[in-house]
Parts: C-alpha cells; structure tokens; sequence
C-alpha cells in the first residue's frame, strides 16, 4: 500500500487585476513583479518541505508561480494540468464587483446569495468541483510510493481551490490571499485533511 503523503496547493501570485479588484476567471492575466516576489518568498518558506514534483494550471500567472517555486525549491520543472485552471467565470470575467453589479444586476444578487449561481456563459460550479478532485486525486495517486518525507506541489487559484477544499472538507474557505497554501494529507486513496498553512 502506499504511504501516506502531503501536497501543497498554492494560489498563485498576485497579478494587476488582483490588485485593481478584477475578475480574472479563464482570461490570462500574467503575474506582476509583487506576484514573482511573492513566489520568490513562498519558495523560501517551503524550502523544508522536499518537494518532489510540481504541477500547474495552464494559465501564466500559474504557471509562472509554478516555475518560480520549482527554481527555488530544486524541484523539475512543472507538469501543465489544464484542470487546475480558474473557473470560468463568463460575463463577470474583466468587471469588477461594482461593475458586475452595475452591468448584472439580478444576476449579481442571486450569484451573492448562491454561488451555484452560473453567470452568463461561465463554468457550472459543479463541473469546477469534478475537475479539479479528479486533478487532484491524479496527482496524489501518481506520487506512487514515494518516501513519505517527500511533498508533491500544485499550483492553481483561488475559486477552484476554494471549491476542491469544501469537496475535501464540507467547509467552504474565505477568499484566499494570493500565495495562500493549503497543506492536504492523502491516505488510502482519499484526502483525510486539508488545513491553511500560516504565512
């Protein structure tokens, strides 16, 4: 059987529409230079942590805090999941909450009340949750049996893996910081926990 392992999922670093309150869905937005040191910072926090392999979404500003921290961490160079991607968020992508509000207005009271709510043309929310649990799972299960001390690493962001946590916990997290890390033990072919690690 094989041991049990940790995995560290990541949300990317912070771009210019993080900053400016956009919403980024499936658009590629890159990172900025405070999102490459905020990489560039997280790898020196993880530098303990022996990490094995990274993987990550397609988008760059993924993609990019992924090459960062296989750099920092003497790790291979990522392997793309296009799973781990952003929800598509439609409409509201490139808008603003005030301009979503102004633009959508009933759409953006029920998408507030309920986020199973589907804004115009963006991913069903429980599409986002089966991809990114069978990303996951994939992940783990390829670690194989590798030494226990080592770590597996995934870069994705922050509405997918906000969703993939409440599948592995039943409680939905708040908005995570950019660089935000979830630390999840993986044990007979399931995920036992999944705890937000300190910055």
């Amino acid at each position: 059987m094989a041991s049990p392992r940790t995995l560290y999922l990541v949300r990317h670093g912070e771009t210019e529409w993080n900053r400016i309150g956009r919403w980024q869905g499936a658009t590629d937005i890159p990172l900025s230079d405070v999102g490459r040191a905020q990489a560039r910072l997280l790898a020196a926090r993880l530098r303990d942590s022996r990490i094995a392999a990274v993987y990550a979404s397609q988008l760059s500003r993924a993609l990019e805090t992924a090459q960062i921290l296989a750099a920092g961490l003497g790790a291979p160079a990522p392997t793309v999941d296009p799973r781990l991607r952003e929800r598509g968020y439609g409409a509201f992508e490139g808008l603003t909450r005030e301009e979503c509000a102004e633009r959508f207005p009933r759409v953006w009271e029920q998408y507030l009340a309920d986020r199973r709510v589907v804004p115009p043309n963006a991913e069903p929310q429980a599409q986002v949750t089966e991809r990114i649990t069978a990303a996951m799972l994939e992940i783990a299960a390829a670690a194989g049996d590798r030494p226990d001390a080592e770590a597996i690493l995934v870069v994705s962001h922050g509405g997918v893996i906000r969703s993939f946590v409440h599948a592995v916990t039943g409680v939905v997290p708040p908005p995570l910081e950019n660089g935000a890390v979830f630390r999840l033990r993986f044990e007979r072919g399931a995920f036992v926990t999944a705890e937000l690690a300190p910055a």
